[in-house]
């Protein structure tokens, strides 16, 4: 069975992952597609929930192997990934793919399928705001922050790209906002 997808995508800070933890909270139908990444874990994630965390080669040899619906190299070193496996395990198990991914690879999975596919952009009241929340998450060197700065910009041109786009000035109207047009979308 091919199930339908949703495909939330947004700059880093902008809201994207609270959203789709509220989507997975709110429609039982949603399951969350873990994508693959190269980046070193962080201490509050689990290998495997959060992301698979593959080492370079592993990585390399799974694009070799054509085990990716989409792949990026996101920053220097850094690549994510949407394994063709993890898609086919949600549908199998008759459930519908719900995807956090990065603006580039939502716009790749829109590409790839384009039937019974949603694509949500959740965009920041504004730059600064966004540059804030970045800064008040300490997990970045000032280096990482000012390389994430720059993609945002681009990233936020990329809004018209996508079936709808949420602007997150207010965290519970986003999440509402998001849960009609999923519910609405799902069972249509």
């Amino acid at each position: 069975m091919q199930g339908k997808l949703v495909i939330v995508t947004a700059p880093s800070g902008a809201g994207k992952t609270t959203i789709v933890k509220h989507l997975l909270a709110t429609e039982p139908n949603l399951v969350f597609s873990v994508s693959a990444t190269t980046r070193p874990i962080r201490s509050i994630e689990i290998d495997g929930k959060d992301y698979y965390f593959l080492t370079t080669d592993t990585f390399q040899q799974k694009v070799n192997e054509d085990a990716f619906v989409e792949w990026e190299e996101v920053y220097p070193g850094k690549c994510y990934g949407t394994l063709k496996s993890e898609v086919e395990r949600i549908w199998d198990a008759g459930k519908h793919v719900i995807f956090d991914v990065d603006v580039k690879g939502a716009l790749s999975l829109k590409n790839k399928y384009p039937e019974h596919t949603i694509s949500i952009f959740i965009k920041p009241p504004s730059l600064e705001i966004l540059i804030e929340r970045l800064k008040n998450r300490n997990t970045e060197t000032a280096e990482a922050l000012a390389s994430r700065i720059e993609r945002m910009k681009y990233e936020l041109t990329c809004a018209k790209h996508f079936d709808h786009v949420i602007i997150n000035d207010n965290l519970d109207t986003a999440k509402q906002h998001a849960q009609g047009l999923v519910h609405n979308f799902l069972w249509s």
